[in-house]
């Protein structure tokens, strides 16, 4: 076999070995990104008072501190993410300061020290969404759900809680929001229109401390 054929060959050998591990490469669409400081990018929303939302800065590596007390508002941003593409939701998260003796599914104790909403447009007038919020609970289960006390076209689902994870403990989850849109709304859902996130204690009246690292979605 001559040089240049063998070269050739070695070449598309190559070439084969790169296309057959593509599909094992997971891909990631970044929405929370911490590390250039800049809060003033995210979509700010307050339902009641201001949530302290504070960038911190250690060991090169950024998270977002969040502290509410009496206060709800949040940070959103408004992108359309292709399931199809990008399923996965990732978050990593870090509960302080829970709420203690409060009933998360009634309006009086619904707060959360750590939240994520996914939303999806179902129509053209503001109120038409269907959401996901993806909480950090101090009193319920993991992978429990309910409506919320306050509209039906919002359905609180646990990825974690202080029943069944540590405090002060970074703690990282996935989950499969296509999915979640299925079984949860019953919507075949291909493309979401927005996430925020939002630490909340306008209902309870309590002091909740939690951090967000970089929330992202990603093929697998």
């Amino acid at each position: 076999m001559s040089l240049k054929r063998s070269s050739s060959l070695i070449f598309f050998t190559f070439i084969i070995l790169i296309l057959s591990n593509s599909n094992s490469i997971s891909l990631e669409k970044k929405i929370f990104n911490f590390n250039d400081g800049n809060l003033k990018k995210f979509k700010k929303h307050s339902i009641k008072g201001e949530t302290n939302y504070e960038i911190i800065k250690e060991n090169n590596n950024a998270y977002l501190k969040a502290k509410a007390n009496g206060t709800a508002s949040g940070l959103g941003v408004e992108k359309k993410i292709d399931l199809n593409e990008t399923p996965f939701l990732n978050i990593s998260w870090k509960l302080e300061k829970g709420l203690i003796g409060i009933n998360e599914k009634s309006k009086k104790g619904h707060d959360f020290a750590l939240r994520v909403f996914v939303i999806k447009s179902t129509g053209k007038l503001p109120w038409k969404k269907k959401v996901i919020n993806y909480v950090f609970s101090s009193n319920e289960i993991k992978q429990s759900s309910w409506t919320s006390p306050y509209t039906k076209q919002s359905v609180d689902y646990v990825l974690s809680s202080l029943k069944d994870d540590k405090q002060n403990k970074w703690i990282s989850v996935k989950t499969n929001v296509k999915e979640d849109f299925q079984t949860i709304h019953k919507l075949n859902v291909n493309k979401i229109d927005g996430i925020a996130i939002m630490t909340d204690t306008d209902n309870s009246k309590q002091e909740a401390i939690g951090y967000y690292k970089d929330i992202y979605f990603s093929s697998k």
